[in-house]
């Protein structure tokens, strides 16, 4: 395959950044994203200039930091980190527009790497319970209902890729937020610290100029993992619940 990439360049947080258009050839559709990413960086080692800076880790889809706007979807288009995105959901010829997460609360730091420390923040403000320290407990000696285990189990999918942010158009981190605080809520274990988690974490993410939500759906839209756009109604929930109690 002959592609052409139109990619965000932009040395520093301070520059001023703009599109830069590279052809790479030789691109097999059974390569991922970020294999043929790393073929435009040989390339451009090759020819002395500067690789594109980008995130990723794991390569696994577990680990969310490959995060890339594609054509103007987050992690592409399919329902997938860009990891394990691969070069046949393109075709031979195409134009493909590569950015970072648009976002004022992630900040781009170079090229295609933005800043995430913002749900880094969200998470410290209310996002553990209490546990005692020693032995760890045993697994079956707080029952919990399976449909709050399932409840659980599928809110603590996300995995903080921020796809939600870079999806919404006002920039929101109400699912991911929503996810984290969910997940623990339903728990016993989570339980003591219910009302000021959701109150603590909501505060935070305010706090972090993230945008409001319209419910517009986006988010759910693009979440690699499928958190469901009702945790974010939840978590309302949760939300007026502790405030009232507050207010007493």
């Amino acid at each position: 395959m002959k592609l052409t990439l139109r990619v965000w360049r932009q040395k520093n947080a301070d520059a001023t950044g703009a599109m830069s258009t590279y052809e790479v050839d030789g691109i097999s559709q059974d390569m991922s994203f970020l294999e043929m990413l790393d073929t435009l960086n040989e390339q451009l080692i090759l020819a002395d200039d500067d690789p594109v800076a980008f995130d990723h880790d794991c390569r696994e889809g577990i680990c969310g930091a490959c995060s890339l706007v594609i054509n103007g979807d987050a992690h592409g288009p399919e329902r997938t980190t860009t990891c394990q995105l691969h070069m046949r959901s393109f075709e031979d010829g195409d134009t493909i527009d590569v950015e970072p997460w648009r976002a004022s609360a992630f900040p781009v730091v170079k090229d295609l790497v933005v800043d995430r420390s913002a749900f880094d923040r969200i998470i410290q403000a209310g996002g553990y319970i209490s546990a005692p320290t020693g032995t760890a407990p045993e697994a079956h000696a707080t029952p919990v209902p399976k449909p709050d285990a399932d409840f659980a189990f599928e809110h603590a999918e996300c995995i903080g890729c921020g796809a939600c942010v870079a999806a919404c158009p006002n920039g929101s981190a109400m699912l991911f937020t929503s996810a984290k605080i969910n997940h623990l809520n339903v728990l016993p274990q989570g339980a003591p610290e219910r009302e000021t988690r959701v109150l603590d974490m909501v505060a935070q993410m305010d706090g972090e100029g993230f945008g409001g939500c319209t419910l517009t759906g986006e988010c759910a839209t693009a979440c690699p993992k499928g958190i469901p756009l009702l945790s974010i109604a939840a978590m309302n929930k949760e939300w007026l619940r502790a405030t009232r109690k507050a207010r007493r």
